[in-house]
């Protein structure tokens, strides 16, 4: 009987010398190039805020950054931006996230025509969007005064909160939204999870809360942010409709406190970098399990079946179970 042989197993090639130096040798150029990046985006930074506490013949003083909060109307247009920043976020979410869901789902040559539609508002210049919007608000009263559009009219122009601004703001947003939440749906393989889910017996909005948000945390941060940056820092649309956000109220102040303008846009900057790190650690947590547990179901226990053996001399079934097959030995 001829005896079983194990071949051993080759060793791994150990890696070449050349590639283990060079993985091992320092890049100074990689120091070198986040240096120079830092000083580009440090060095403006650095000499505003000495313009801001530097007053000639008086020295250091800080009273461009004392004054912020006690100045006419910067509480009213912060709270106000902040206040349009969620809202758009909300809006541009809510339309954006089931469109390419269903796209995913629906048919390809769909996907294209929802791309052309998010990336117009590129394609369309901030001023032109505006001149439409400030036409049809005067049109309108004009024609509807008669009818109970007149108010609505009257109510989306509110001082206190401009409905209009955030319907033009999400238009603005589109794009961006768009990029974020695509390249995050690219790799989920969408249609095995909303399946899965409804064979647990998930509804189609219990689909999106439960299981397309979660796999599109770090997408919908990113996009989150952008929105938030571009209503924070947006002034044509703003300032041709007459309204007074923030961006609006820091080009406003900068005629007669130069100074103050100047605190105000490094604050602001710090402010969208802290909102930047709470959305980024909001975006990194951990994601839980996409597809909800649905009710269990139990298997009930049917009768044992068991096959019987070979007959070894014989070669019918009617012999008895046998035991672990052992191995065959070779010939002699």
């Amino acid at each position: 009987m001829a005896a079983l042989t194990t071949v051993p197993a080759a060793p791994a090639p150990a890696p070449a010398p050349a590639k283990a130096a060079r993985r091992s040798r320092p890049r100074y150029w990689r120091g070198a190039v986040l240096a120079i990046a830092g000083l580009y985006f440090v060095t403006p930074l650095v000499s505003s805020f000495v313009f801001t506490v530097h007053v000639p013949n008086q020295g250091l003083t800080f009273e461009a950054y004392t004054g912020i909060l006690s100045a006419d109307g910067f509480t009213e247009s912060l709270f106000l931006s902040l206040s349009l920043a969620a809202a758009t976020i909300a809006l541009a979410l809510l339309l954006v996230v089931p469109a390419l869901v269903a796209v995913r789902l629906g048919p390809p040559r769909l996907r294209a025509v929802v791309e052309i539609v998010c990336m117009l508002p590129l394609v369309v210049p901030p001023i032109a969007l505006v001149t439409g919007i400030a036409t049809v608000l005067r049109w309108g009263p004009d024609h509807f005064s008669r009818t109970p559009l007149y108010q609505t009219f009257l109510a989306v122009q509110n001082e206190s909160f401009p409905v209009v601004l955030v319907l033009a703001y999400t238009v603005l947003a589109l794009p961006f939204v768009h990029r974020s939440l695509d390249a995050g749906l690219r790799a989920v393989d969408v249609p095995t999870l909303v399946e899965a889910a409804r064979n647990c017996g998930a509804g189609r909005l219990q689909v999106i809360v439960s299981v397309i948000l979660p796999n599109l945390r770090s997408s919908l941060a990113g996009a989150s942010f952008l929105t938030l940056a571009l209503v924070l820092g947006e002034y044509t649309v703003a300032s041709l409709l007459g309204f007074r956000p923030f961006a609006v109220w820091i080009v406003t102040v900068s005629g007669a406190e130069a100074r103050m303008s100047v605190a105000v846009s490094l604050l602001s900057l710090l402010i969208t970098w802290a909102l930047l790190l709470v959305l980024s650690r909001a975006g990194t947590g951990s994601s839980a399990s996409a597809i909800p547990a649905g009710p269990a179901t139990a298997i009930p226990a049917g009768p044992a079946t068991v096959t019987p053996a070979a007959d070894a001399t014989s070669g019918t079934g009617t012999g008895p179970a046998s035991a672990a097959p052992t191995s065959v030995p070779g010939k002699e």
